[in-house]
């Protein structure tokens, strides 16, 4: 049986998914502008993708959230390579904020809800 995934865990594995593909995106940019050596672009590209999609895995403790702040401020870094990621990441940083508070908020009401009616199954399809 699979664990049951928060709302909050589940919006933030998004968000971490989309900058894995903006960091690569940006990798070939970055090395398409000879703003680094290849392997420094591919390398801290691939390392940077490969830490998002850890952070992704980690996001079921709330020390893995953490992990995810850290990570939109070394994307917000990039942008003294590109410096159109200034602008970009501050958008993922608006929505990486967002997901969390309503994550949160969403968490919240659906555990008062099964509080309150204990007799209600906790998803559509489970039928115990």
């Amino acid at each position: 049986m699979r664990r049951q995934r928060s709302v909050t865990e589940m919006l933030l594995s998004i968000v971490l998914a989309l900058e894995a593909f903006l960091v690569f995106f940006v990798t070939l940019v970055v090395f398409g502008l000879r703003e680094l050596e290849p392997a420094l672009a591919f390398g801290g590209g691939i390392a940077l993708i490969a830490a998002l999609a850890v952070a992704s895995r980690l996001l079921r403790y709330s020390w893995g959230i953490w992990i995810g702040w850290a990570l939109q401020v070394v994307l917000l870094a990039t942008g003294f390579l590109v410096p159109l990621m200034f602008f970009i990441a501050a958008c993922f940083i608006a929505l990486w904020i967002f997901c969390v508070v309503r994550g949160r908020q969403i968490d919240q009401q659906k555990a008062e809800y099964l509080a309150n009616n204990p007799s209600t199954p906790e998803t559509p399809g489970d039928t115990q």
